[in-house]
């Protein structure tokens, strides 16, 4: 079965009628795109549930330096076989919104996950506590500013700069892991300080 030809159209119009200038749309593969304000969030959402779209799929967010992050959720009209991508975006240094786990009970996981990689707090979640990090883990690895200390401290197992395999031109100046701030890996391993290595 596939998509109604007019069903991303019908989506667009309502929008566009419902939340005028307030709405951004756009267009990815085909499918249409909402963008909002953080404070029309959960309005938006709910809409799109009362207007088929009741098959809530996903929602995650994007680090977008140095702004801050896009919060994305995808739903699905299962009856217009419609896909629907809705965005907003909140601010680096205060990133919140309210929980969409009152229009969408599978939002859930997804914010928590979301909270956890991200810093993303989500205000009103009935449980916002860790998920997949272990206990104690500091700071957000999804967040591009993220240091990623493990390339530092274990060589990269990829294939091996030029001239390093013993033979070819001499070795240029190595350069750091993706992740990795200059000034890091100068030193001794953190696991060899504690052995005195």
């Amino acid at each position: 079965m596939t998509a109604s030809p007019d069903a991303g159209t019908g989506i667009s119009a309502a929008i566009r009628s419902r939340y005028g200038s307030r709405a951004r749309l756009s267009d990815s593969f085909g499918e249409p795109v909402v963008d909002v304000a953080p404070e029309d969030w959960i309005e938006l959402l709910d809409f799109a549930r009362a207007e088929g779209f009741e098959f809530f799929d996903w929602l995650t967010g994007v680090d977008e330096p140095p702004d801050g992050f896009a919060v994305v959720a995808h739903v699905f009209d299962p009856v217009a076989m419609a896909h629907l991508l809705l965005r907003t975006r909140v601010p680096k240094e205060d990133p919140r919104l309210p929980t969409a786990t009152g229009v969408f009970r599978g939002a859930n996981w997804h914010e928590r996950e979301t909270f956890e990689m991200f810093g993303v707090v989500f205000d009103g979640h009935p449980d916002l506590r860790p998920l997949l990090l272990p206990d104690g883990f500091e700071g957000h690895p999804l967040r591009k500013d993220f240091v990623l200390a493990a390339r530092v401290a274990k060589a990269w197992p990829g294939a091996k700069e030029p001239g390093e395999s013993g033979h070819g031109s001499p070795s240029r100046r190595k350069m750091l892991p993706p992740g990795v701030p200059s000034g890091w890996g100068t030193g001794p391993a953190p696991d060899q300080e504690e052995r005195g290595e």
